[in-house]
C-alpha cells in the first residue's frame, strides 16, 4: 500500500470532506448535539448547586421539588443526547464506511490494472476491511468527543470565569497541560500504531502468499519455514499490539493525573475563599462542579484518540490510494487515458469495427521499455505472437487489457484502445486462469447478469471440456480441477464472451501448454473456426503446431531498451 505523508497530524483530515459526503452532515449534527450537552452541563451543575445550597439553608421540601424536577428532567436530557450521539455516530460511520469503500473500488478501477500489479492484494483486502470496519470507533467516540471539546471547553471556561475569575483564569492556566501531553503521548502512539498497521499488512500479505505457493513448498520441504516465518510475523503483530496498549494505558493515567491535579488546585482555591467569606457557596460550589466538566472533554479526546488510532491509519491508506485516483484522471504518467476506459464505462466497438492495429507500442516492464511492436490483426485472422520467454509476449496482452502501461499507438477500428473498457472489446485467458470459489457455469460467464446455458456449453465443447459439468462446484481459485481442465475452462471463458457477442477479439496466452498433443489439435480446430467465424484472435504459444492455425506471424525478441 502506498503510504501518505506523515509530516504532520490534523486532528480532522479534511480529505475525508472530500471523499466521503455522509461526514459533513455527521459533523453539522455532532456540533448541535455538543450544543446541546454543553447547556445541559451548565443546566445540571446550577441546579444540582441551588438543589444542594437550599437543602443547607433548610429550604422546605415542597419548595425543593421544583429545581429537584429540573434535575431530573436535566439528567434524562442529558442520557437522551448521549444515546442521540452514539446513534447518530453509529449511522455516519456506517455510511461513511460504504462511501470510503465504493470509492476505494472506483479508485482501483480508475488506476487500472497495472497498478494493482504493484501492490498486494492481501493488504489492499486488509485496508478495505478490518480498517474500514475500525472507522465505527473513529467515528463513535473520537469525533464527537473532538467536536464536544471544540464547543464544550471555551463555553465553561467562560461560564466559570463570569462566576469566579479566578478558578477560570485557573482552568485556562492549567488546561495547556493537557493538550501538551496529548501532542507528546500522541506523536508516541501514531509510530507504534504505524508500525503495528504495517506489521498487520505484513502479515496478510505473507500468509497470503504462503497459501497460494504451498504445494510448492511442500514439494521442496520448505513448508515448516515459511509457517516459522508467518510465526514470527505473528509474533511480532503481537508485540507490537502490546506496546501499542502500553502506550493507550500511560497516556490514560497521564491525562487522568494532570486532570485531577488541575481540579484540585481550583478546590483548594475556593476552599480557602469559602473559609474566609470571600466567596459565596453558591458560587464556589456551581464553579466546583464545572471544574472537571472543563477538563472532561479534552482528557477524553487523548483517551478516545488510542481507540480510533487502527481506523486513523486505515483512513491514510485509503486516502492515499483516492489521491492516486485523482492524480491518474487528472494526467496519468505516461500516455492519456479515459476515466471511463479505466472503470470500465463507456459505449463498445461494433463486433465489425475493423482491425486491431499495434504501432511502435513499447511496453514499460519496471524501468525500462521493451521494443517496439508492429501488427495488425483483422476480422477472422489469427496473428501468433513468437519468441523466446522473456521477450514480451505476455506484457503485450497486458498493454491490451490496460494491466501494463506503454507508449505508442495501439487501436481497435481506429479507436484509441486507452478510450475503450476491455471489457467491451476483448475476451482473454491468460496464463494463470483466475478462477473463483462458485460453479463452473458462472466461472465461464463472469460478469454475465443473465447467463446463457446453451452458450456456456457450446464455449466448453469449443475449449474441449465438453465432459465438465457446469453446475459442478469448485473451490477457491478453481479448486477441484486439474490444471489442464482449469486452463481449459478460462479458455472456455474467453469464448463464451465472443459468443454472447460482447468480445469480437479474443487473446489467448498459451491456452494450451497443459494439455497433451490430440487436445489440443482440437483445440487449434476450434480457434481457427472462430476465427473463420469473424473473430480476432491474438495468439501467444510456443508449440509448432500453432503456426498451422495463424494467418499472420510476429516475432518478439527479449532485447530491452532503457525508458
Amino acid at each position: 500500500m502506498p503510504a501518505s505523508p506523515r509530516t504532520r497530524t490534523p486532528p480532522v483530515d479534511p480529505r475525508l470532506l472530500r471523499y466521503a459526503s455522509a461526514s459533513r452532515g455527521f459533523f453539522a449534527a455532532i456540533a448541535a448535539i455538543a450544543v446541546g450537552q454543553t447547556a445541559v452541563i451548565v443546566a445540571f451543575a446550577w441546579l444540582l448547586t441551588s438543589a444542594i445550597v437550599g437543602a443547607v439553608d433548610g429550604m422546605p421540601l415542597p419548595d425543593l421539588a421544583p429545581t429537584l424536577g429540573l434535575l431530573g428532567a436535566v439528567v434524562a436530557a442529558r442520557a437522551l443526547l448521549l444515546w442521540a450521539r452514539e446513534s447518530v455516530a453509529a449511522r455516519a460511520a456506517a455510511r461513511v464506511e460504504s462511501q470510503l469503500r465504493d470509492s476505494l473500488v472506483e479508485a482501483v478501477g480508475v488506476l487500472g490494472p497495472e497498478w494493482v500489479g504493484r501492490h498486494n492484494s492481501a493488504q489492499l483486502a486488509v485496508t478495505a476491511g478490518r480498517g474500514l470496519a475500525a472507522l465505527e470507533a473513529y467515528f463513535g467516540r473520537y469525533l464527537p468527543q473532538l467536536v464536544q471539546t471544540v464547543i464544550a471547553t471555551p463555553v465553561l471556561i467562560a461560564v466559570m470565569w463570569g462566576q469566579d475569575w479566578i478558578s477560570g483564569l485557573t482552568v485556562l492556566l492549567t488546561l495547556p497541560l493537557i493538550p501538551l501531553f496529548m501532542v507528546l503521548i500522541g506523536l508516541a502512539t501514531r509510530s507504534v500504531q504505524q508500525r503495528q498497521w504495517k506489521t498487520l499488512h505484513h502479515l496478510a500479505a505473507r500468509f497470503s502468499d504462503t497459501v497460494q505457493g504451498l504445494s510448492t513448498l511442500k514439494v521442496f520441504g520448505r513448508q515448516h519455514r515459511a509457517a516459522a516465518s508467518i510465526t514470527a510475523v505473528t509474533e511480532r503483530y503481537r508485540e507490537e499490539t502490546m506496546k501499542v496498549l502500553r502506550v493507550s494505558f500511560l497516556s490514560g493515567f497521564a491525562l487522568e493525573f494532570l486532570a485531577s491535579i488541575s481540579v484540585a488546585i481550583v478546590a483548594v482555591s475556593i476552599g480557602f475563599r469559602l473559609l474566609d467569606g470571600s466567596l459565596a457557596l453558591m458560587v464556589g460550589l456551581f464553579v466546583l462542579l464545572l471544574a472537571p466538566e472543563a477538563y472532561l472533554p479534552m482528557r477524553q479526546v487523548g483517551v478516545q484518540f488510542h481507540a480510533a488510532a487502527e481506523g486513523i491509519a486505515a483512513t491514510d491508506d485509503v486516502f492515499a490510494v483516492l489521491d492516486a485516483a485523482a492524480r491518474r484522471a487528472r494526467g496519468p504518467e505516461v500516455v492519456p487515458s479515459s476515466r471511463s476506459a479505466r472503470s470500465g464505462t463507456g459505449a463498445g466497438p461494433s463486433p465489425d469495427a475493423g482491425p486491431l492495429t499495434l504501432d511502435s507500442v513499447r511496453v514499460r516492464r519496471g524501468e525500462t521499455l521493451l521494443p517496439p511492436v508492429h501488427l495488425v490483426a483483422r476480422h477472422g485472422e489469427v496473428v501468433l505472437l513468437e519468441g523466446p520467454s522473456g521477450a514480451g509476449k505476455t506484457s503485450v496482452f497486458a498493454a491490451l487489457r490496460g494491466a501494463a502501461e506503454y507508449a505508442g499507438t495501439a487501436t481497435y477500428g481506429g479507436r484509441d484502445i486507452r478510450d475503450l473498457p476491455p471489457s467491451a472489446w476483448l475476451a482473454w485467458a491468460g496464463q494463470q486462469p483466475g478462477l473463483v470459489a462458485g460453479t463452473i457455469g458462472a466461472n465461464i460467464s463472469l460478469g454475465d447478469a443473465e447467463p446463457d446455458r446453451p452458450t456456456i456449453r457450446r464455449a466448453l465443447e469449443l475449449a474441449c471440456a465438453g465432459g465438465l459439468d457446469p453446475d459442478a462446484e469448485l473451490g477457491v481459485q478453481g479448486a477441484g480441477l486439474s490444471g489442464g481442465q482449469a486452463q481449459r475452462v478460462a479458455v472456455a471463458r474467453a469464448f463464451y464472451r465472443h459468443l454472447r457477442g460482447r468480445a469480437p477479439v479474443i487473446v489467448l496466452d498459451e491456452p494450451s501448454s497443459a494439455l497433451d498433443g490430440v487436445t489440443e489439435r482440437r483445440l487449434w480446430g476450434s480457434v481457427r473456426a472462430l476465427a473463420d467465424a469473424g473473430a480476432t484472435v491474438l495468439l501467444v504459444s510456443h508449440r509448432v503446431s500453432a503456426r498451422e492455425i495463424a494467418d499472420g506471424i510476429v516475432r518478439l525478441e527479449p532485447s530491452e531498451v532503457p525508458a
